[in-house]
């Protein structure tokens, strides 16, 4: 997307009562972020839902200033943007009517990952601990990446045994990213990002921390993935309003249940009997529901490789090499084994040919 929208969509963001829904259905009727700004007034009002009261404070200057200096401030602090219109941008997300037209975030994502939201309570139990380790063990043999709102307890728990089982874990933040909340999660939020995880928030560094900003969160973290699984809550809990949006975009819930003594249980029985949540069973029928887990192949062919000839010792002498190496470029291979260019690619493809080998981008070549 072209920077400049990005400015404009910030410039929006500021004008008081334009919301997601209605800073939407701005640029959808209009065209742009870019052109709604510079759009006449009558030409705004005339679109249904559009009332003067949202379009006042549309053109102000002092909005498009703070923008750049929001711009600046993501580019000091490596924080990435991305708007609704670009690949990046969470798929599961973009079905939400009131999804964030702008998300800021630090780290990698990866739409190719199945996402798994899962939340729970601050005052987390062994019980919950457990389920949690289970889970994220059984889930490490799947392409997922599990979702959480960084806050102490449960989504604490989620990140770092995701982080203990190699899976990539994105943190929703209820904060601009220039502050991590609490701060007893700021090493948490550092391993994240080195493991090839996220922290993403739709909150520019001009807005403040609010209440609000808590259950807005939740919705970004029940409409991140098409399934959403609560650990333990009380009664009236803050996952509860998750469930509550989780199930307005139709999505599946699935709570953990527990005795009708335990606090922290009796807000996961209640959404299970009022048909909110279903019922977890077991780690793995809840996995095979969930839709993650690799299929195997019913009769797995294992590879043969073709046989060298033992006449041909450039070819081992190539294979050698590469052996030796875990990836090494044309160059480096023409300068260790003393053969030009144009005589080692043929010598490459029949390796690549033969099963022994395979050419990565920019090629380098490493066993296969």
């Amino acid at each position: 997307m072209d920077p400049e929208e990005h400015l404009y969509i910030l410039a929006l963001k500021q004008c008081k009562n334009i919301g997601n829904i209605n800073l939407k259905k701005l640029i959808q009727h209009i065209g742009s972020a870019k052109e709604v700004w510079k759009s006449s007034p009558r030409s705004l009002i005339s679109i249904s839902g559009i009332g003067k009261s949202s379009i006042q404070n549309i053109g102000n200057e002092e909005f498009l200033r703070s923008a750049e200096k929001e711009i600046k401030f993501c580019e000091k602090h490596e924080i990435k943007i991305i708007s609704q219109e670009e690949k990046l941008y969470p798929r599961h997300l973009l079905n939400c009517d009131d999804s964030p037209v702008i998300l800021f975030y630090k780290g990698s994502l990866d739409n190719d990952l199945n996402p798994v939201s899962i939340v729970g309570t601050r005052k987390l139990t062994a019980y919950g601990k457990h389920f949690i380790q289970a889970l994220t063990s059984e889930l490490s043999a799947s392409k997922v990446c599990t979702v959480s709102g960084l806050a102490l307890g449960a989504d604490s728990c989620v990140h770092e045994e995701s982080l203990n089982h190699d899976i990539p874990t994105i943190a929703v933040l209820a904060q601009s990213l220039d502050k991590i909340y609490p701060a007893a999660n700021k090493n948490l939020a550092k391993k994240i990002l080195e493991n090839h995880g996220a922290l993403i928030t739709e909150y520019a560094s001009f807005e403040g921390m609010a209440k609000e900003n808590f259950l807005q969160r939740n919705r970004i973290i029940a409409g991140f993935s098409p399934h959403l699984i609560v650990v333990e809550t009380a009664y009236g809990g803050g996952s509860v309003t998750t469930v509550t949006a989780a199930n307005q975009y139709n999505r599946d819930v699935f709570a953990l249940p527990g005795k009708i003594t335990d606090v922290y249980s009796q807000g996961c029985n209640h959404l299970i009997a009022n048909n909110k949540a279903e019922s977890i069973v077991d780690i793995k029928t809840l996995v095979t529901n969930l839709n993650f887990t690799p299929q195997p192949e019913l009769f797995p062919v294992e590879e043969t490789k073709i046989k060298i000839d033992p006449e041909k010792k450039d070819h081992h002498k190539i294979l050698e090499i590469i052996t030796d190496n875990k990836n090494i470029s044309l160059d480096e291979l023409a300068e260790k084994s003393g053969i030009l260019h144009h005589k080692i690619l043929p010598i490459l493809l029949d390796l690549e040919i033969y099963g022994y080998i395979k050419c990565l981008s920019g090629r380098q070549y490493q066993l296969n």
